[in-house]
């Protein structure tokens, strides 16, 4: 077991790096690994405590077409058929020269993780795609931990000074940056530098933002971490970058809420064969369609919620559900009607509910729901339910960029040295995103945001 990461402390802070690297989830832990690589010397700044931002939250996995993990697995891919599905997912609306980047790079960022330790060499399925290409650990833990903890071992191994507690309030410049404002306990610092990565997530956990822009959602709770309030957005906004898709914001269908906590319960747990069954036992939608159209099918249930129903084949293939037993999520039940009593379910329209899903998974159709992937009888007991409802999840909308990460005025011109990677950017996604792609930007993007600085640097 990796011991725990110890951040530096704010009296090493210097007043010059080569490149500022704002916010420490996945982009902002994998472009600094990325440009200490390519010879430069970054820093990584955290306004929170805690170090992994949004993505220590994520559970699924991370999206890639063509990779040599599907190969190993007999999975047959293509970078097109990735394309489209996440165009088809997004209605049409994602930006193309991004989305093309992501699909076409997506491999080289699993090899580029293989190569760190972060070794994501199994597959799971979400919704919206028609092929395993979610890569996660071959123990099945979720994704988010894994890969913070592996980043972070890199980050220790490079010497990457990381600060916590040190909230950039401003980036300086307008047409060209210098480097950044930042408040920490010792007080508000100038820190110099030709180049700012901003990688500070999205605005899920911002009222006021979601009020603004989607006033329909201010009653839904949210699964994001206090810190994602669109800081990065509001400082890029300030200095004229432009925002792209800001009322795009997706409710996730599967989130246990009945507790003081909100806690996402990820795709996963659909894509190794759970079904959703209403206050009645019935089966209402296919599980595995894009998230808004499963939020759409529990929100017309009329507020009761939903119920994932799965089995102990299920709790075996997604070892998150053990977290989520571990704190009070799941209820159990030696066979079906055992578990209908304890959660408030009919028993006899559950007992038939699953009896006709392991009839439609032996015929490999689904007449009911059209539901072809993540197809598992559920007929080994202990049997297991999962009370869920809908909740903010993620922002499609952000600062706009190019491919190259740079970020971009109003008029399409790019401010000079700044540029973005992850939640905090707009576009890739449209109007609703795939589950294991949020992971998949961060890493492709972190990237290709390092490599960009790098021959910035090489210009000057």
């Amino acid at each position: 077991m990796s011991q725990r990461f110890e951040p530096n402390d704010l009296a090493e802070l210097k007043d010059m790096y080569d490149v500022i690297v704002i916010g420490s989830g996945g982009a902002g832990l994998t472009s600094a690994i990325q440009a200490s690589e390519l010879g430069l010397k970054p820093v990584i700044l955290e306004k929170m405590s805690t170090v992994g931002g949004d993505t220590k939250r994520a559970s699924s996995g991370m999206n890639a077409a063509e990779t040599f993990v599907q190969t190993e697995h007999g999975i047959e891919d293509s970078v097109g058929k990735f394309y489209y599905e996440t165009l088809r997912g997004g209605h049409g609306q994602n930006d193309p020269e991004l989305l093309k980047y992501f699909t076409e790079h997506s491999s080289r960022a699993i090899e580029w993780l293989y190569k760190e330790g972060v070794q994501l060499d199994d597959l799971t399925i979400t919704g919206g795609m028609s092929v395993p290409r979610t890569h996660r650990p071959h123990t099945t833990e979720p994704i988010g931990a894994y890969l913070v903890n592996g980043l972070l071992e890199q980050v220790r191994a490079k010497q990457i000074p990381l600060f916590c507690g040190a909230k950039v309030t401003a980036i300086n410049g307008q047409d060209k940056v210098s480097g950044v404002q930042v408040q920490t306990a010792n007080g508000n610092q100038a820190i110099q530098s030709k180049a700012v990565i901003i990688a500070t997530g999205g605005f899920g956990a911002n009222k006021a933002l979601l009020a603004q822009y989607r006033p329909d959602l201010s009653k839904y709770k949210t699964t994001n971490q206090p810190g994602n309030t669109g800081d990065g957005i509001l400082m890029a906004e300030d200095i004229g970058a432009q925002v792209v898709d800001m009322d795009q914001i997706q409710v996730h269908p599967t989130v246990q809420q009945d507790t003081d906590h909100v806690y996402l319960i990820g795709e996963t747990v659909r894509g190794e064969g759970a079904i959703l069954v209403d206050q009645d036992g019935k089966r209402f939608v296919n599980e595995m369609e894009t998230r808004d159209k499963v939020t759409n099918a529990i929100n017309k249930l009329g507020g009761t919620g939903a119920y994932l129903i799965f089995d102990q084949s299920v709790r075996d293939r997604a070892k998150a559900i053990d977290f989520y037993n571990s704190v009070g999520l799941v209820k159990s039940g030696s066979d079906l009607g055992e578990l209908a009593e304890k959660s408030g379910i009919d028993g006899e329209m559950l007992n038939q509910a699953v009896d006709k899903w392991n009839r439609s998974v032996s015929d490999r159709l689904d007449m009911a729901f059209g539901r072809k992937t993540g197809l598992h009888v559920l007929d080994k007991p202990p049997y297991y339910s999962i009370h869920i409802s809908p909740a903010v999840h993620y922002t499609m909308g952000g600062v706009k960029t190019n491919d190259q990460t740079q970020v971009l005025k109003s008029g399409g011109e790019p401010i000079q040295g700044l540029y973005a990677a992850g939640e905090v950017v707009g576009g890739l996604h449209g109007s609703n995103r795939i589950g294991g792609n949020s992971i998949a930007e961060t890493v492709i993007f972190g990237l290709r945001a390092a490599q960009q600085v790098r021959d910035y640097f090489f210009d000057m």
